[in-house]
């Protein structure tokens, strides 16, 4: 695979499927603790996190994602993370002469671009953009695999604002050979670029499709997700956007069009009340705290991939070995 994760579309259909199979045998192996067979994947190196928007679950997850790895992790305060006293290129730079990987939560796409360009000896790994959210879509679709199986022929739909978490969905579920569904209100649906991106590496007759209507979209789904109606940067538009999303709100009655046991995804933070309602967000058929621990997994295993390291059973039993005996 590439040096990089800066795109679902930085994976081969190969690679995400990879990264899936490896995750669930690290989510297995956690109970293990130090005699993991990947405890010491990442031999002592460093991840930098170079955040410019808020988090919870993406800070945690990768930090014990690289500590369980065997690595350690360094986070600058936001104000010299990326690009405040001095340029990207840089920075990317400097931090490729000290870590190994950097996990980098910023705006624009192409600031993430520039930075990994600028240090070719360094992993770099897209922990959310404005265009994109692909760690996010790995914790999703193993998810779904955990709850429904294989997904090919499956339905999920996305309801809301065609955004990151839409955009990732849509390139991983073509690739596993699911169909995305995505109702929007008129402008603010899944960029054409996203949905040609989609049927280019789409497998088993996935399809894209572009809705209108949540009802139409959600009828027969296997699962529904939904995301906040405005997110990070976009707060001084959230009264018109709650006005324009309201018919796009997930609740009791639109999941009833999709069936009595559909799954519900969200991504987190969710604003109860507003795009979806406690009813639902708490409901028997709620996966959303699945989907967080996954972020965990999923996370752990796309760096092992990253630094081109996977356990073996050899290598796991030597280590499992010498956790015994130095217990």
């Amino acid at each position: 695979m590439r040096k990089d994760f800066l795109s679902i579309l930085d994976f081969t259909p190969a690679d995400l499927e990879s990264c899936l199979t490896l995750a669930r045998e690290m989510k297995r192996d956690r109970r293990l603790g130090r005699p993991a067979p990947t405890s010491s994947l990442l031999g002592g190196r460093h991840a930098v996190l170079l955040f410019e928007k808020p988090s919870l679950r993406t800070r945690a997850t990768f930090t014990i994602a690289v500590r369980e790895l065997g690595g350690d992790v360094i986070e600058p305060p936001p104000d010299v993370a990326l690009g405040g006293r001095e340029t990207i290129a840089d920075l990317a730079r400097n931090m490729e002469r000290w870590v190994a990987l950097a996990v980098i939560r910023t705006f624009a796409q192409t600031r993430l671009v520039e930075f990994a360009a600028r240090a070719p000896r360094l992993h770099v790994v897209n922990a959310l953009t404005d265009e994109e959210h692909p760690c996010q879509a790995l914790a999703d679709y193993l998810t779904l695999e955990e709850h429904l199986g294989s997904l090919r022929g499956r339905t999920l739909t996305f309801v809301g604002d065609g955004n990151n978490v839409a955009a990732s969905l849509a390139h991983a579920g073509a690739m596993l050979g699911a169909n995305v569904r995505v109702a929007s209100p008129e402008g603010f649906d899944l960029p054409a670029r996203v949905v040609g991106d989609a049927a280019r590496v789409a497998r088993f007759g996935a399809t894209v499709t572009r809705f209108r209507d949540p009802v139409e979209a959600v009828t027969g789904a296997d699962a529904v997700y939904t995301d906040v109606w405005a997110s990070m940067g976009q707060e001084a538009d959230a009264a018109r956007r709650k006005a324009l999303f309201q018919r796009y709100q997930v609740n009791a009655d639109l999941m009833a069009h999709a069936g009595r046991g559909t799954l519900f995804l969200h991504c987190l933070p969710a604003h109860r009340g507003d795009e979806v309602t406690d009813e639902v967000i708490d409901s028997a058929n709620s996966v959303v705290f699945d989907q967080a621990e996954n972020r965990l997994h999923t996370q752990k295993a796309l760096l092992a991939m990253l630094v081109g390291q996977r356990p073996t059973k050899e290598r796991g039993a030597r280590d499992e070995e010498r956790g015994v005996m130095n217990g």
